[in-house]
């Protein structure tokens, strides 16, 4: 119970990685809010999930491109849970199309949410933390393509790019505050984003099943893990490192 007395937010946290994040969490003793776009009834059972870790859960419907939205409902949740010591920026989309091919809004929207969004939730909570007093751990999620381009996926790749950049200024504006500011760069997932992609997106499937050099993609467990890890007290040390979980996907697997 390593987060005993401390509480968290995780943003998507309806979507598949924020809620198993949610839940280690709350497992490991924090108390947790859930901010996403679903309605309360489309989220009842990702929160109920949580819930059933013994710890206080609430639920707000949050969209993260709406800064007035976002400093609202964190305003509630330190009144509701008496402050806050990590944070998981989760929330995102992703919607590929061909380079030439993407629309003006198709590129607005993933930066509106991927990136503006994980502004709005760094800023925020990082001035409720130095308001506060609290040497708090934000931790971003990225993505292995934020690094490595990937087919079909300029505005997603991109906008995760500049996740690293924002956590990186972060860090070192933060550090003074004696809050760590960190990302994790999972790879394919089966599950969240990619899980539909690998659903939805037959040539997306085809190039998965070549590309990871451990064979099988990854879980919304082993990225909640991480997460847990960097949250931690073993990661006291650590500021403006992006940990990557990808099966090996930017090490380049070629074929035979």
């Amino acid at each position: 119970m390593i987060f005993e007395g401390k509480v968290a937010l995780v943003t998507g946290g309806a979507g598949d990685l924020g809620n198993e994040m949610a839940l280690h969490l709350a497992q490991e003793g924090a108390d947790v809010a859930i901010w996403d776009v679903k309605s309360p009834a489309e989220a009842k059972a990702q929160v109920q999930r949580v819930k059933a870790a013994g710890r206080r859960v609430i639920y707000q419907r949050v969209d993260i491109a709406n800064r007035k939205q976002v400093d609202a409902a964190l305003a509630k949740l330190v009144t509701t849970l008496g402050g806050l010591d990590i944070v998981c920026a989760n929330a995102g989309i992703v919607e590929a199309r061909p380079f030439l091919e993407i629309p003006q809004d198709n590129w607005q929207r993933h930066m509106d949410i991927n990136l503006t969004g994980s502004f709005n939730v760094g800023q925020a909570t990082a001035r409720q933390m130095v308001k506060a007093g609290t040497q708090g751990r934000i931790i971003f999620t990225s993505s292995w393509v934020s690094q490595i381009p990937w087919p079909e996926n300029t505005a997603y790749d991109t906008s995760k790019a500049g996740v690293n950049m924002l956590m990186k200024q972060m860090a070192r504006e933060l550090a003074v505050y004696g809050i760590r500011v960190n990302a994790i760069a999972p790879g394919i997932v089966k599950a969240g984003l990619a899980g539909r992609q690998l659903i939805e997106e037959p040539q997306y499937a085809k190039r998965v099943s070549r590309v990871i050099p451990l064979g099988e993609p990854g879980t919304p467990v082993e990225i909640a893990q991480a997460v847990v890890y960097l949250a931690g007290p073993a990661t006291a040390y650590m500021t403006g490192s992006l940990v990557v979980l990808d099966g090996g996907c930017s090490l380049f697997q070629f074929d035979q």
